[in-house]
């Protein structure tokens, strides 16, 4: 409960900062508002505390909610020269990102199904000012209504799952729950059964798994890029976070019920996600196909419920996001000097920024599941988790997929450092070369010694 409690008074703090023009103290006040929170996190490790039977934060909620507030506090490095100098909205840039934070949190520790709502939209009503908050951008327009319609669509699939399970269990408490699928095994409601497929519809919409991916292209490219580069990484781990919670401790007992549309998703995502990245000539835009493809390997620790799935999904969460904060960092510097973000604006990168075009280089392996990098390492524990239930089928399907990956990953590699480009210099602010060195860092550390938070859960 600290950790909400000084998100949401680090955001109070920073917007009335921004009331009193007070611009160069928020940056400053938020790191110091998330590395209170992170402190917050270590001491409150083992600790399994329950806060009036709504929220729980065990080991399982404190580790996805010290990636996402690591992500943020990284996020928000990124925003040095980000912002125009007579910029009236940077303090609400900031509250709002910090308010979605702290429905993030309540989304990895919720304990009940109202609480789960509630952080769904408290993160997502933030999102959708956040997409659409450069008024005067059309595109930035665009992207926050297609958001709001598609998100509203959605919370109604979750809202009536809900109601559904409640219906049929008498209950919204995770742990009543599962003891009703438990006690109650042959003679469930039939109630319950579309209940589940709801619930996964609407929680499939969040992380923009396939079919019901459709707003996350147009709303990723329309966004502005710091804001894409948060819903690509936090909000994503929120989301398997709270998928994870739900699907594979609570249903459990009705995984033959519900694994096999869940395997039509994953087959879906990976297929949709990989072909449709590959015809992309837009950066931005093949990062939002590739979030999609990604989704489809995180969703592979629902496929064989295993002891260590937690583990794989925080592996895999922790080599996605610091690879793709890699990825729109230096599409951030890219963009500010070439007005666009297609593949050409990288040509000859690594020649202005030899810098920047290697921890990208970095970025690109890991994310195509190159070893020696974090995103080996998720992949294989994905693949391996599967193998529990011997899937070889589906584990041959994705790795044609990953196959696939490797192409548009490296059309990146290639226009950097073989194909000729302007001589416009790129230089790296400080705060830019801290999240790209430390994010490359926690790449290369993760795939040698993934150990370090293997077994954390």
């Amino acid at each position: 409960m600290n950790i909400i409690i000084t998100i949401t008074v680090t955001a109070l703090v920073v917007l009335y900062a921004g009331l009193f023009k007070a611009k160069k103290a928020l940056l400053p006040l938020t790191l110091i508002g998330l590395l209170t929170s992170l402190a917050f996190v270590a001491t409150s490790w083992n600790t399994n505390q329950t806060y009036y039977g709504m929220m729980q934060m065990d080991n399982f909620a404190l580790a996805f909610a010290g990636i996402t507030i690591l992500g943020t506090l990284f996020i928000f490095l990124l925003t040095q020269n980000y912002f125009a100098e007579h910029s009236e909205n940077i303090a609400e840039y900031f509250t709002l990102i910090l308010f979605a934070l702290a429905g993030i949190v309540i989304m990895v520790s919720y304990k009940n199904m109202s609480m789960l709502f509630i952080g769904v939209e408290i993160m997502s009503v933030a999102l959708y000012i956040l997409a659409g908050i450069r008024k005067n951008n059309f595109a930035s327009n665009e992207a926050s209504l297609k958001y709001f319609l598609m998100g509203a669509f959605s919370t109604g699939f979750l809202l009536f799952g809900i109601t559904l399970i409640y219906g049929a269990t008498g209950s919204f408490d995770l742990e009543a729950i599962n003891q009703y699928l438990v006690g109650n095994y042959k003679s469930i409601s039939p109630l319950f059964y579309p209940g589940v497929i709801l619930l996964m519809v609407g929680l499939c919409f969040k992380i923009g798994a396939a079919p019901f991916h459709f707003w996350t292209p147009d709303v990723y490219e329309g966004a502005p890029t710091l804001i894409t580069a948060f819903m690509s990484t936090v909000v994503k781990t929120a989301g398997f976070a709270a998928f994870l919670r739900l699907f594979a401790d609570t249903f459990a007992p009705l995984h033959d019920f519900w694994l096999p549309p869940l395997m039509v998703i994953v087959c879906l995502t990976l297929f949709i996600g990989n072909i449709t990245a590959l015809f992309q000539k837009n950066f931005k835009r093949m990062l939002a196909y590739s979030s999609i493809s990604h989704a489809g390997y995180l969703l592979f620790s629902l496929i064989a419920l295993t002891a260590s799935s937690a583990n794989n999904v925080l592996v895999y969460a922790a080599a996605y996001t610091f690879a793709s904060i890699i990825a729109f960092g230096v599409l951030i510097l890219v963009k500010q000097k070439t007005g666009n973000d297609s593949f050409d604006s990288f040509n000859g990168l690594g020649k202005r920024n030899p810098f920047a075009a290697f921890v990208l280089t970095v970025a690109m392996l890991s994310l195509a599941g190159i070893p020696l990098t974090a995103g080996f390492i998720g992949k294989y524990l994905m693949f391996l988790n599967v193998m529990h239930d011997y899937q070889f089928y589906l584990v041959a399907f994705a790795i044609l997929n990953a196959l696939v990956g490797f192409y548009y990953y490296f059309k990146v590699i290639v226009a950097m450092y073989f194909k000729e480009g302007t001589d416009i210099e790129l230089e790296t602010p400080v705060q830019y070369k801290v999240v790209l060195a430390l994010s490359l860092i926690i790449t290369v550390f993760l795939g040698v010694y993934p150990s370090v938070i293997l077994n954390l859960i």
